[in-house]
């Protein structure tokens, strides 16, 4: 049963029992006899008449009160029902797609990958601490061209989760607007609370996004800060073999013709 039809069903209870007290207040003793010469005789007694009007006006002020306390119970669950009320906006959905988008630039990166796994032997192969006697000159050149490539991979997925996050930050503006105006339009305290929550997913997305971006930004500066390490170890190295083990040359005088 809906709140109208509960409403409507007291109301008219109420009605049948106010007509009920209307017919009350008539004279209970009023008599009706025929006289000597045909005519009609009527016999009032006031005081009878007066505890039925009364007896209608106490029964038409409890009338009154129920009819009050029936319209504070229909606005209390109008209100209820209003406080229920879902909000007819979702933005989660929209948010996960954003962070998703940054996911896959980061899971496409090249060279020096976001695997802790396999980037801890990668990188002592391609950035080792000393060069040995071993390692020909041509894998030293190979091993400085791939650093040279991971560190602009690292600066291309960079600047590739800087566009793609100033993109998402004029989506986020449109859906900050629309969350606003759901809040303050707000009919009850879930849509209310829901549209705080939405609110708070925003925040929480720009957060997590804010680090992905200084995440990639760290990587391709810390690739470079290595390959320029690894380039002086190599250099060094290069160095050594061309000047060899033995005794460096000597500039010594030469005497021409005997002199």
């Amino acid at each position: 049963m809906t709140i109208r039809t509960a409403f409507t069903s007291k109301l008219t209870a109420l009605a049948v029992a106010s007509a009920l007290a209307f017919c009350t207040a008539q004279p209970a003793h009023a008599l009706f006899g025929l006289g000597g010469g045909g005519g009609g005789r009527i016999v009032f007694d006031p005081t009878n008449y007066v505890q039925n009007t009364l007896t209608a006006v106490r029964m038409l002020e409890e009338i009154n009160n129920q009819i009050k306390q029936l319209q504070n119970e229909a606005q209390m669950l109008i209100n209820q029902a209003r406080n229920l009320a879902s909000l007819p906006f979702n933005v989660v959905s929209r948010l996960r797609s954003n962070l998703a988008q940054t996911q896959r630039l980061i899971a496409q990166a090249k060279g020096m990958a976001f695997d802790l796994a396999n980037m801890d032997q990668m990188f002592k192969r391609l950035y080792p601490e000393q060069y040995t006697a071993e390692v020909s000159g041509d894998q030293m050149f190979r091993d400085a061209q791939e650093r040279w490539k991971n560190t602009l991979n690292g600066l291309q997925t960079t600047m590739q989760m800087q566009a793609q996050a100033s993109q998402n930050l004029r989506d986020d503006e449109g859906v900050l607007a629309v969350l606003v105006g759901q809040s303050q339009s707000a009919v009850g305290a879930l849509q209310a609370m829901q549209a705080m929550n939405q609110l708070l997913a925003l925040q929480a997305k720009q957060s997590i996004q804010t680090q992905r971006l200084q995440i990639t930004q760290d990587r391709a500066a810390s690739l470079e800060l290595a390959r320029q390490a690894a380039a002086a170890e190599r250099g060094r190295e290069v160095t050594r073999r061309f000047l060899g083990t033995g005794t460096p040359y000597t500039p010594q005088t030469v005497h021409f013709y005997g002199n």
